[in-house]
């Protein structure tokens, strides 16, 4: 090779480094059922909280206090799949034996693959639950993944024993306790493992914990003794000025001295056991976020951390739960940190949605939308979290029916996990507004004066006026988004 030639291709690396360099890597970190409350940077946790790591992450970025994914666990990575809410993902839908489920990538394309077509590096670790098909070699060039939909009968194992798929390849049993596998092999990626040095990285880090059946690590176990807090006020019905579905909940049974108890067990030992499966997660981040500064990576790396929901312990009568629209059920924590870029200890109080992520991904990137994102680029928020931000947030809950199947809206809403309805949820400013998908009553709730939703302001004279003005921005931004059951919503009840 000539002198002249070698300069050329010198000259081709250095440009392709430099791009690199200029290019943020994205880290998304991504848990399960975890509910805001388990952070210590949430007001909202218990004053025994302990999550050094995630509260370094908001000290160094942004907090989002109202942050609202999806509505359970598949339709959530959907809408952080294609940047769409659950009505819009086309041709996804349940079959099988659950949580079996397909897709068709034609219909209803997954965007990593725009990345990787636009010189990205697009890596996926952990559980995977949208459709058998997980798309290693067309969304991503390097995936470690639990296939959920493609092995029903170990779908329970989120701990141990689950079959883990390398590469689109081999399927081997993974023994190990997951969330510290993970994370192993978050840091070799991380490291420059499999990947190559010249380009940025995406790198979605989907960890199981702490979803049901909430297994803590062995060396956490004796962790969080003596704990105690207030039963939640509302854990057993009746719950007056609520609809009839929500007066139909009762997980739990009045135990010694009217504590609730469930399956012999305290509610104090089950969030007990909760919240110390979230110590292994906190220990996972902290060596991920370790590998990162190490690597000399961290200015130039993106940081997004949030859930695919909350989860409920006894508030509003639930166990465990989540698609309810309460903020105990649904609500997650996310922070956004790059302390080169972003301003660090900010808090946005205004309320976003799992779809607002995806754009804001490929805001950093500098990458075109390949399609219409039904979310906003959250990035106005993350430099001032007092920008003006008209739109609200919305989530919408369809049971498992995805797309167009969603048009047609089923006798009794096809109500999933056996207590709630479908329902349409909005938030803006201080209100909340659920709309349920079946005929009885709505609800609206100012969640500044009443934050644990007791108090229901549409049976209320005095909010009627508040009440149709949130009825009518729900329709609106279900027409605004193409929802096709939006002039099929079977009437409400007055509780008046």
């Amino acid at each position: 090779m000539s002198a002249i030639r070698r300069l050329s291709v010198l000259a081709l690396l250095l440009a392709a480094v430099v791009q690199a360099a200029e290019r943020p890597n994205i880290l998304f970190i991504y848990s399960d059922d975890h509910s805001y409350r388990t952070v210590g940077a949430y007001p909202q946790s218990y004053p025994w909280v302990r999550t050094p790591t995630i509260d370094k992450l908001a000290a160094e970025g942004v907090r989002f206090e109202y942050a609202y994914i999806g509505s359970w666990c598949m339709p959530s990575r959907a809408t952080l799949l294609t940047g769409k809410h659950q009505f819009a993902v086309e041709s996804m839908r349940m079959e099988g034996p659950y949580p079996g489920s397909e897709y068709d990538p034609a219909k209803s394309p997954f965007w990593p693959k725009v990345f990787r077509q636009n010189g990205y590096f697009t890596a996926q670790i952990g559980k995977w639950h949208t459709g058998t098909d997980t798309g290693y070699g067309r969304d991503w060039d390097f995936q470690i993944v639990w296939n959920r939909p493609k092995h029903p009968e170990t779908s329970a194992h989120y701990y141990y024993d689950q079959p883990v798929t390398y590469q689109g390849g081999k399927t081997e049993m993974l023994k190990r306790y997951s969330t510290d596998q993970y994370t192993d092999w978050a840091v070799d990626l991380i490291n420059g493992k499999d990947r190559p040095a010249d380009k940025p990285w995406y790198l979605w880090l989907c960890y199981g914990a702490v979803h049901g059946p909430f297994t803590p690590a062995d060396r956490h176990l004796e962790e969080y003794k003596g704990i105690d807090f207030d039963t939640p006020k509302d854990v057993f019905a009746p719950r007056p000025g609520k609809p009839e579905w929500a007066q139909k909940v009762n997980h739990w049974e009045r135990g010694p001295n009217g504590q609730p108890f469930f399956k012999g067990r305290s509610i104090i030992s089950w969030v007990q056991q909760y919240h110390q499966g979230v110590l292994a997660l906190d220990e996972g981040i902290a060596r991920v976020m370790d590998a990162l500064e190490k690597s000399g990576q961290r200015k130039n790396t993106l940081v997004i951390f949030t859930s695919d929901q909350g989860l409920a312990w006894g508030q509003h009568g639930f166990r465990g739960t989540k698609i309810a629209a309460y903020d105990a059920n649904i609500r997650s924590p996310m922070i956004i940190s790059m302390p080169s870029r972003l301003p660090q200890g900010t808090v946005v109080e205004k309320p976003v949605n799992g779809v607002d992520i995806v754009p804001t991904i490929f805001s950093f990137a500098g990458i075109e939308q390949p399609w219409k994102f039904q979310g906003q680029d959250l990035t106005p928020l993350l430099e001032n979290p007092d920008a003006p931000w008209e739109r609200p947030a919305m989530l919408v809950a369809t049971g498992q029916k995805f797309g167009s199947d969603t048009n047609v809206i089923p006798k009794g809403a096809g109500a999933f996990h056996s207590d709630v309805p479908w329902y349409v949820m909005i938030r803006h400013g201080k209100y909340k507004y659920v709309r349920p998908l079946i005929e009885d009553l709505e609800e609206l709730y100012d969640l500044k004066a009443d934050p644990d939703e007791l108090d229901n302001l549409a049976v209320k004279a005095d909010f009627q006026d508040k009440l149709k003005e949130m009825r009518a921005m729900a329709i609106s931004e279900l027409r605004r988004n193409g929802a096709g059951f939006v002039d099929n919503m079977p009437q409400v009840k007055s509780g008046l």
